[in-house]
């Protein structure tokens, strides 16, 4: 089980650690929304949850709980610029069908 971050996620995230002045790392998880079923959740984690797994990449460490890693394993977060537009990317292997928006997935 894995989940890892390009060098260009690794310092977007980084660097809003370093701006936010305190936190152990970030959560990655999914909620149920959508016209495809799924949505990724990205957030600031303070604390290490008793449900959580625990990865580090690249000196960013990311918690997932147990019940998204059956999801997410295997997934590639990714921070890209196109055109205006900026964000997070995820390249989730288990991804099977995903709304025209890329706001939902089902796996």
């Amino acid at each position: 089980m894995s989940i890892t971050l390009t060098d260009a996620a690794a310092r977007h995230v980084q660097g809003f650690m370093q701006s936010r002045g305190k936190g152990l790392g970030i959560r990655l998880g999914v909620r149920t929304s959508g016209c495809s079923g799924m949505a990724y959740v990205l957030e600031f984690a303070d604390v290490q949850e008793e449900d959580d797994v625990l990865f580090e990449d690249r000196g960013v460490k990311v918690l997932v709980d147990k019940k998204s890693l059956v999801y997410l394993d295997g997934t590639e977060l990714d921070f890209a610029k196109e055109g205006l537009n900026e964000g997070f990317k995820f390249n989730n292997p288990n991804v099977k069908d995903a709304c025209g928006c890329g706001e939902s997935f089902s796996v």
